[in-house]
């Protein structure tokens, strides 16, 4: 029966290795407006094909398997694996560039993937057809490989698989139809974006790119000094409205376009967005005027917004010049709001914020029974798109365990990152970047970084992206199924 399943491994691998192939294949659109860059061409041509060969052999090899059910984990497995021979594949092309070893090129491709946005890359003096692969990797990872796979495909191929990835609710009582629909209005939001930041004065390849990891909350960036560099408030506002896009509830998204706009702020992660906006946008714009970092209010408040909704949304651009100089509370804003992250079923990293409301209000009730002493049972409710929903004491004490599991992995790498000699501020603000799948850097993760400081970043960017646990189910399944032989 185990066998059954590890065909069935191979079966949904095939289809997804050609995937990849495909997605070597993708920067090639470029080179038409490149042409001086046909030379790299064969970076990523020789990979792709290479790698559609080989799936589709597997797939071929697998056809006739049965589509079972997955089993406990089998299904975390598969995802877990999906997203390592991305990763690993997409590092071929960075290394037949020639500037890149291994550990860098997987560090800039695990990056891309979990829409991270911290790069080894001099983006200044790298290829336009490297920097299309990078914008498409977030693309990818931003809405996960199992939905894009759920558009083209029937729910037999993607229905174990959705949940595994991280989504919990469909839009559309089909999964086809699901990813079809935040496949549309994504691409929809990349286009209006990109021709919002032309009308502002941004290059065309620039918009793309930009609009791209905006909108994914991926953070890459096309030129060295992120946003900052082009000197433009309309380009921060324009990039403001596609960051808090992307890291918004898909179904928010959907009851939006159906009108249903009492829905829409009737939702718990609206509102506790809309609370941290109120508290910690202002708490760090006072922080600015305290310091004298800025000469004028009006300064400070386009700071601390850009700065905030970076850091919450999980996207990782700037506004800044250097990141060294801000005030140590103004930091330690930054840290938390990217610890907390973006809302559930959006392409937004992080703890995420229903689970920090979830974990506060299972405090505020264990408080309120231990205070009053009451003997009386009593029910908890979450309100979710305008309706009250049970919250039960297990969702309570999950949401808490995982918290509690983040912040210790949390802690692990920003020590590590402090036995390198870096100060525990610098290293906690990196590692929550990293784990949180944000991007924002103080320059400890560069090109010269040592290969434990990059490695150690890459795990806790996979952690993040995969939440954690859907690793470690995969790690359980395998080890047991190795000790019992039962692969065989």
């Amino acid at each position: 029966m185990k066998r059954d399943y590890y065909r069935l491994l191979l079966f949904y691998l095939g289809i997804f290795i050609m995937m990849i192939g495909g997605i070597q294949l993708l920067p090639l659109i470029v080179l038409p407006f490149y042409p001086e860059e046909f030379t790299y061409a064969p970076c990523f041509v020789i990979p792709g094909v290479v790698t559609i060969i080989i799936g589709f052999i597997m797939h071929e090899l697998m056809r006739g398997t049965k589509i079972l059910k997955l089993e406990k984990h089998y299904d975390s497995l598969l995802i877990v694996m999906i997203w390592l021979l991305a990763i690993v594949i997409s590092t071929v092309p960075w290394m037949l560039k020639g500037d890149y070893n291994f550990t860098q090129a997987c560090f800039e491709m695990t990056s891309g993937y979990s829409t991270t946005g911290l790069s080894v890359c001099d983006v200044d003096n790298t290829p336009h057809i490297f920097l299309m692969f990078r914008s498409i990797t977030l693309f990818v990872g931003g809405v996960g490989f199992v939905l894009i796979i759920s558009s083209a495909f029937s729910d037999k191929y993607g229905l174990n698989l959705y949940n595994a990835e991280g989504h919990s609710d469909r839009l559309m009582p089909n999964l086809k139809a699901s990813a079809r629909l935040i496949l549309s209005i994504y691409s929809a939001y990349i286009i209006c974006g990109t021709l919002a930041y032309i009308i502002f004065g941004m290059p065309v390849f620039d918009a793309i790119n930009t609009s791209i990891a905006a909108l994914s909350t991926g953070g890459f960036s096309v030129i060295g000094e992120s946003i900052y560099g082009y000197h433009s408030v309309a380009i921060e506002l324009v990039t403001i409205v596609l960051m808090i896009l992307g890291q918004t509830n898909f179904m928010l998204h959907l009851n939006f376009f159906r009108r249903k706009f009492h829905n829409y702020f009737d939702h718990c992660e609206t509102k506790f967005f809309i609370f941290l906006f109120i508290v910690f946008f202002t708490s760090m714009t006072l922080n600015l005027l305290h310091y004298g970092y800025t000469d004028n209010v009006w300064e400070s408040i386009r700071l601390s917004l850009f700065q905030f909704v970076t850091c919450i949304t999980t996207t990782g651009f700037v506004s800044v010049k250097d990141m060294a100089v801000l005030p140590s509370g103004f930091v330690t804003i930054m840290i938390l709001m990217m610890l907390i992250g973006g809302d559930q079923e959006s392409t937004g990293g992080g703890i995420k914020q229903y689970r920090v409301l979830v974990t506060l209000k299972g405090i505020y009730y264990s408080l309120k029974e231990s205070v009053f002493n009451s003997h009386v049972v009593t029910t908890h409710h979450i309100t979710k798109l305008g309706e009250k929903c049970e919250l039960s004491d297990q969702e309570i004490q999950s949401t808490s365990t995982y918290i509690l599991f983040y912040l210790l992995l949390f802690f692990v790498g920003s020590m590590i990152f402090t036995m390198y000699g870096y100060s525990l501020q610098d290293s906690m603000f990196e590692f929550s970047s990293a784990i949180s799948t944000v991007g924002l850097s103080v320059g400890i993760t560069n090109y010269y970084a040592s290969k434990v400081i990059l490695w150690t970043a890459m795990v806790g960017m996979f952690l993040g992206r995969l939440e954690i646990m859907v690793v470690f189910k995969a790690i359980m399944r395998i080890n047991q199924d190795i000790r019992n032989r039962e692969y065989l």
